[in-house]
C-alpha cells in the first residue's frame, strides 16, 4: 500500500498553510458579498490552486533544476511574444491568446515563479563569498533580472516591471553584495529619476500627478471614506454602502482592502495586516536560518513578494501611494495572482520535505515518492 513518508510530514511547513487559510476562506466570503457570480470562479481559481499545488509538492524539483534555465528562456520567449501578437486591453499589450480555447494567457505573471527559480538556480551554482558577490558576478545576475523588468515594462506594465525589479534587487541584497556597488547603484538611480520620469506613459504620469496632488483621484476618494466609515469595529453588510452601492471602485480586487474595514473596521485591518507580518517573518527567518540557497531564495522570494503587494496595495488604497493593479496576495480575485503564490508555496514545501538525499532516493519503496 503506497503511503506518505512519515519524514516528508515531519520537515513539512504547517504553518505557513495555517496562515494561509484564513485569508482563503475570509477573501472568499468577502467577494461574495460583493459580487456573488465572481466568487463562484474564485472557488475554482481556490481548487486549481490545491491541485497545481499538490502536483509542484511531489515534484522531484531539485532532480530537475536542469530544466529551471529552460522554464526561465521559455518565458522570456513569452514576453517578446506579447510585442509581436500580444492582445491588448485599456491600452497595455499583455496577454496572449491560446487558439481554440477562448483563454488568454499573462506572461508577466508566469514569469515571476521562473525569475525567483532562476536566480535560485544561479546563486545555488556559485554562491557569494563571505564578502559578497563582486561586480562580476553581480552584473551577471543582474542581467537576468533587467531582461524580464524591460520586456515587462515594455508592454507597458511598470507595476509588474517594478515588482520583478525590487525583488531580484532586495534577494541580492539578502545574499550578499558587496556594499560599494549599492552605494554606487543607488546614487546613479537618484541622478537618472529624471530621465525616468521622461520614459513614463501619459497614464503613469497621471497616476504620480493624482499622487502628489492635493486631491485624490476618485477611487482613492472612495477608498478613504470606505475605510473611515468602518471605524473600529465596521458595519454589517448591508449597511456597508460605500461597496454595496457601488461606489466604492473595484473592490473586489484592487480596493478589497478597503472593503476589509469598511466591514471589519480597523480591529479586522489589523487582524489581516497581522496575518500577512506573520507569514512575512516566518518566511524571512527560514532563509536566514536556512544554508540551502534553493530554500533561502524561494523563501526570501515570497516573503518579498508578499511584502511588497501588501505594502503597495493598502499604501495605494489609503492614499500613500499611486495606484497600480498590485493584488493583496492570496485575498484579492484574481485566478492567476492566486495559483503563482501557490505554485511558489508547493516549491518552498517540496524544497524544505524533500531536502534530504534519502528522501529522493526513497522513491523505489513504498512511498508516495
Amino acid at each position: 500500500m503506497w503511503k506518505i513518508d512519515r519524514r516528508i510530514l515531519a520537515h513539512f511547513d504547517f504553518l505557513t498553510i495555517i496562515l494561509i487559510i484564513p485569508l482563503i476562506v475570509v477573501s472568499d466570503i468577502l467577494i461574495g458579498e460583493i459580487h456573488p457570480a465572481l466568487a463562484d470562479k474564485h472557488v475554482i481559481y481556490v481548487g486549481v490552486g490545491a491541485v497545481i499545488f499538490v502536483l509542484f509538492l511531489f515534484l522531484p524539483i531539485r532532480r530537475l533544476s536542469w530544466l529551471i534555465p529552460m522554464f526561465y528562456w521559455l518565458n522570456i520567449i513569452l514576453l517578446i511574444a506579447v510585442e509581436f501578437i500580444g492582445h491588448s486591453r485599456l491600452g497595455a499589450q499583455r496577454w496572449l491568446e491560446i487558439p481554440f480555447v477562448n483563454f488568454t494567457l499573462q506572461p508577466s505573471e508566469l514569469m515571476k515563479p521562473a525569475f525567483i527559480l532562476m536566480l535560485a538556480y544561479l546563486i545555488s551554482k556559485k554562491p557569494p563569498p563571505p564578502k559578497g558577490y563582486g561586480l562580476k558576478d553581480f552584473a551577471k545576475i543582474t542581467f537576468y533580472i533587467l531582461l524580464p523588468f524591460f520586456l515587462i515594462a515594455k508592454e507597458p506594465d511598470l507595476g509588474t516591471a517594478t515588482v520583478v525589479f525590487l525583488l531580484g534587487m532586495i534577494l541580492l541584497f539578502i545574499v550578499g553584495v558587496r556594499w560599494q556597488i549599492w552605494a554606487v547603484l543607488v546614487s546613479v538611480f537618484i541622478l537618472s529619476m529624471p530621465l525616468i520620469y521622461t520614459q513614463l506613459h501619459d497614464y503613469q504620469k497621471k497616476r504620480l500627478h493624482d499622487f502628489v496632488s492635493e486631491k485624490p483621484s476618485y477611487h482613492v476618494q472612495q477608498s478613504i471614506i470606505a475605510i473611515g466609515s468602518g471605524g473600529l469595529t465596521g458595519k454589517s453588510k448591508e449597511n456597508a454602502t460605500q461597496t454595496q452601492m457601488k461606489f466604492l471602485p473595484i473592490a473586489s480586487s484592487d480596493f478589497i482592502f478597503a472593503y476589509v474595514v469598511e466591514r471589519f473596521g480597523f480591529v479586522g485591518a489589523l487582524l489581516l495586516i497581522t496575518i500577512y507580518v506573520l507569514i512575512i517573518l516566518h518566511l524571512m527567518s527560514i532563509a536566514m536560518w536556512s544554508d540551502d540557497y534553493y530554500i533561502k531564495v524561494v523563501s526570501a522570494g515570497i516573503s518579498t513578494l508578499i511584502f511588497i503587494y501588501m505594502s503597495v496595495n493598502i499604501a495605494m488604497t489609503i492614499g500613500f501611494a499611486p495606484v497600480v493593479g498590485v493584488p493583496l496576495p492570496m485575498f484579492s480575485y484574481g485566478g492567476s495572482s492566486f495559483v503563482n503564490f501557490m505554485v511558489l508555496f508547493a516549491i518552498l514545501e517540496n524544497l524544505l520535505a524533500f531536502r534530504f538525499r534519502d528522501m529522493y532516493e526513497a522513491r523505489g519503496k513504498k512511498s508516495f515518492l
